[in-house]
């Protein structure tokens, strides 16, 4: 007499996970290689700079390049800040972030909420229109924001760079939207028992509640605005409003044909560029989790 296997015993033998569990092992491999390809590419770049800017200028015009200098020479980022006008372009970027930041988490969080909470005819339209935004490349527009700067008399300075903050974007936006439609409804309807407006609502309920996806949009807006280079060449002609981007490119441009940038003093000055975003991403990767994630639930 026969007797029937056990159900569990069964059921883990005929599971598809256990079968590609088996078979996973090569896939896992090549996953695993190709990820760590990919990490030293875009690891090897910022090591050689980190290299160079502690090394002489002999060691930065070597070839092949080489990542371990012979010398440690700290001085070029005292050199840096007392011989060049980097203290200049720090300013200029600061001056360009800061309201920039408050302009988009602003914009973003009102259009966000209006989006998501207020009953208006046409509003579908109007965030379709916010999603298309999306699809137009910024090059696309700078011929026709240029010639309105123009008539504003702002070009030659930080005005174009930072008033277009303050309305917000396509991205940060439809964000913000995203992460407004998680918050129960009811919330609203308690505070307007309690006599709060629309705008009450979103200061006392919506802001505290949105931190994440508002901290993801401030996260997101420092990156872009620091690193700005192609709306500061376009707008700006004065050295000394350059922010740091821009100011980096214009000191690897020589006086004199044939004669070799301070290439170590240059990568100091793209250190300081570039450790501020990498450090503001490290300790906000969480928040930019929580925030992006929202964007996952699509709800029109």
């Amino acid at each position: 007499m026969t007797t029937m296997p056990d159900m569990d015993e069964t059921i883990d033998l005929r599971h598809p996970r256990n079968r590609r569990g088996r078979q996973s092992m090569p896939v896992q491999i090549s996953t695993a290689a190709v990820l760590l390809i990919g990490t030293v590419l875009m690891v090897l770049p910022v090591l050689w700079m980190a290299a160079t800017s502690l090394a002489d200028t002999k060691y930065a015009t070597t070839f092949p390049p080489k990542f371990f200098p012979t010398s440690f020479q700290f001085s070029n980022y005292i050199n840096l800040f007392t011989q060049t006008d980097v203290p200049k372009y720090l300013l200029n970027s600061v001056l360009i972030v800061v309201p920039s930041i408050i302009g988009q988490v602003l914009a973003s969080s009102f259009a966000g909420y209006a989006l998501a909470r207020l009953r208006a005819p046409g509003k579908r339209f109007m965030f379709i229109a916010v999603l298309a935004t999306m699809m137009i490349p910024y090059e696309a527009t700078i011929i026709p924001t240029f010639v309105m700067f123009r008539y504003l008399h702002w070009i030659n300075t930080l005005w174009p760079i930072i008033v277009p903050q303050f309305f917000g974007s396509g991205y940060t936006i439809f964000l913000m939207r995203q992460f407004i439609l998680q918050i129960p409804t009811e919330y609203d309807e308690a505070a307007r028992l309690d006599g709060l407006g629309y705008f009450g609502i979103w200061r006392r309920i919506i802001v505290p509640l949105s931190m994440p996806a508002m901290a993801t949009v401030g996260i997101f807006t420092f990156t872009a605005q620091w690193s700005s280079f192609l709306s500061p060449l376009i707008f700006i002609n004065d050295p000394d409003k350059y922010p740091l981007a821009l100011g980096i490119y214009a000191m690897t441009q020589t006086s004199n044909v044939g004669q070799t940038p301070p290439w170590n003093i240059i990568m100091a000055a793209g250190m300081i560029l570039t450790v501020p975003m990498v450090m503001v991403y490290f300790f906000g990767q969480r928040l930019v989790y929580e925030g992006a994630n929202s964007m996952g639930r699509i709800r029109t």
